[in-house]
């Protein structure tokens, strides 16, 4: 499978996890950090967690 067919087949799923992470700020306040950072740690393969990321941060700045 190449990158841009991992990317294509995984773009929906990364978006809804980082959303699902974002949701938890509020509750999580302080600790979000830490925590969504454990998270991240968790998911594989590392290019998907590295999509995630990616995918938070867009919705972080947005």
């Amino acid at each position: 499978m190449s990158r841009a067919d991992f990317h294509q087949q995984r773009a929906a799923q990364a978006s809804a996890e980082a959303q699902r992470l974002l949701a938890r700020q509020a509750s999580l306040g302080t600790s979000w950090l830490t925590w969504v950072a454990g998270e991240l740690y968790q998911l594989s393969p590392p290019e998907y967690a590295a999509m995630v990321r990616r995918e938070l941060q867009r919705l972080s700045s947005g």
